[in-house]
């Protein structure tokens, strides 16, 4: 094959730009390596590319089809999926909880599941840098997990319809909220090599990509930081290959660009692709799986929501769609499962609040245009929970081929039973959450969010794909950053996780390699 060749060897290449490519670019790149980060999607003007219209967000969904068994098939693209760089934070809704100590050590705590290779210590310094760089803005002091060393850099953004509906209710049930940690600005903010970055307006299109930068995407936040220290981009540029040299280290990376083959020679290589397209990379090679454990392990979150009516005007495309949280369900009393999970107020657009009807309850008709005319006066609750990984739910190539010619991933998924506790726990006390609240015409939209642990990490080569330092075990200069390698789900939105993990992931490659 005719490859149209980089013939210049950099120390790193990169592929994928989201919460697990951009920090540890930009901490690369301020080490003073030659990086180059190769982005399957393309470069996005935010302030030309991004409309506010719910239709115009699925040009940033990754929409190669993905196929989904098992009993719950995952649904792909506009469920937290990315394209461009950036990754999916361009339009996730930027819900940044950290997890809780205990989060990381559930087969400890429960006998289930499995525990992270190291503790808690060991992420909080980066939660609180990442924390700062981005500007969350969050309460301060924040009422669950260990008390933080320093306060989020903003106070809250202003609470919608649905967080003071979901504050009504919990309020009655003697259920303790707080406005939740998001990474959009309350106000405005100055970033180190970026510049002053503009406050949240509160449209509430953050799945549609937000146009002034006030989201903490890594396109305007960790990519500018990288590109100023001179890691270098390239967008379009779908990887296909990594070739190992005869000593068993990967020497070149084949990517796809404008039409042609093109191979970059490098001395180590961080995947950092998320939990889908990073195992798929490695099948299709048949590398780093002298475990059997890529594609195995497959974890994704609980996400029950449930909808009602309200009298009142709640006006649901209003204000960053996960206002309130409460983590008093992060350890139920007397609960039937292991692990836990938090509630969260929701926004919604109407096109998908009225999708995820149809495909609930089968609305049609007269039926639908009547809960479309409620749109305005309707609010959501859901649960973000733990999940156990299962040998039944994993990735694994199929027979059929993608426009590239290549395997389409297949991606088996069942709720388990502590699942399906979990959610049935969750769907009792938010139905008396919005009975509360005086809800009407209440219904339920089941659901798992994130794709998480088809590359797991931990101490045993035999159980895990990558070290505690994400290092392969099989590639030495193979390195894993993304949800790829979480032990555990984790009962928190992994984006916060992720980014700290790969600014963690960096700092012991430098530690470990300081002769670069």
């Amino acid at each position: 094959m005719h490859y149209n060749k980089q013939p210049t060897p950099v120390d790193a290449v990169v592929i994928g730009t989201g919460a697990g490519g951009a920090p540890l670019l930009a901490r690369l790149a301020a080490a003073g390596l030659k990086v180059v980060a190769l982005e399957a999607g393309r470069y996005w003007n935010p302030a030309k590319d991004f409309a506010t219209d719910e239709k115009a967000q699925e040009t940033l969904f990754w929409t190669d089809e993905r196929l989904s068994a098992g009993e719950n098939p995952l649904p792909f693209g506009s469920n937290n999926s990315g394209t461009g760089v950036g990754g999916s934070t361009l339009h996730y809704t930027a819900y940044t909880p950290r997890a809780q100590p205990d989060d990381l050590m559930l087969r400890s705590e429960f006998g289930v599941g499995e525990d992270w290779p190291w503790g808690f210590d060991q992420l909080e310094s980066y939660y609180e840098e990442v924390e700062q760089l981005l500007g969350v803005s969050g309460p301060s002091p924040y009422p669950w997990g260990p008390a933080r060393k320093r306060a989020y850099p903003l106070g809250p953004l202003p609470i919608n319809g649905a967080g003071m509906l979901m504050q009504k209710g919990c309020k009655q049930l003697g259920i303790r909220t707080s406005p939740a940690a998001n990474a959009a600005l309350s106000a405005e903010y100055y970033q180190e090599g970026v510049g002053y970055r503009h406050a949240c307006t509160n449209r509430g299109f953050c799945q549609a990509g937000c146009t002034i930068g006030a989201k903490a995407s890594m396109d305007v936040t960790y990519i500018p930081l990288a590109l100023r220290y001179g890691a270098q981009i390239r967008p379009e540029s779908f990887v296909t290959q990594l070739i190992k040299d005869p000593s068993g280290r990967i020497s070149d990376v084949v990517y796809s660009r404008n039409g042609q083959e093109e191979r970059q020679r490098c001395r180590y290589v961080f995947l950092c692709a998320g939990a889908v397209e990073t195992p798929r990379l490695l099948l299709l090679n048949e590398l780093a799986n002298s475990s059997g454990q890529v594609g195995r392990n497959l974890m994704a979150h609980p996400g029950l929501q449930i909808w009602g009516e309200f009298d009142e005007a709640v006006r649901p495309f209003k204000g960053i769609p996960g206002a309130i949280i409460s983590e008093d369900t992060h350890r139920p009393q007397q609960a039937d499962f292991a692990g836990g999970y938090l509630l969260q107020s929701i926004g919604v657009m109407p096109v998908t609040y009225l999708t995820q009807m149809t495909r609930a309850l089968g609305t049609w008709g007269q039926d639908l245009k009547k809960a479309a005319l409620a749109y305005n006066h309707v609010a959501g609750i859901n649960i973000l929970g733990d999940c156990l990984p299962a040998a039944h739910n994993y990735l694994e190539l199929s027979g059929e081929k993608d426009s590239r010619g290549l395997p389409k991933p297949r991606i088996y998924f069942s709720n388990g039973e502590n699942e399906k506790r979990m959610t049935a726990h969750a769907d009792t006390l938010m139905r008396a959450i919005w009975e509360a609240a005086g809800a009407k015409n209440v219904w339920a939209y089941p659901r798992n969010a994130h794709v998480i642990g088809t590359c797991r990490m931990g101490m045993n080569p035999t159980t895990a794909v990558v070290n505690p330092d994400g290092q392969s075990f099989d590639i030495p200069n193979l390195y894993i950053s993304d949800n790829s390698t979480f032990p555990s789900a984790l009962s928190v939105n992994p984006a916060l996780t992720i980014m700290a993990l790969s600014l963690r992931t960096a700092d012991r490659f430098l530690t470990n390699n300081k002769r670069l």
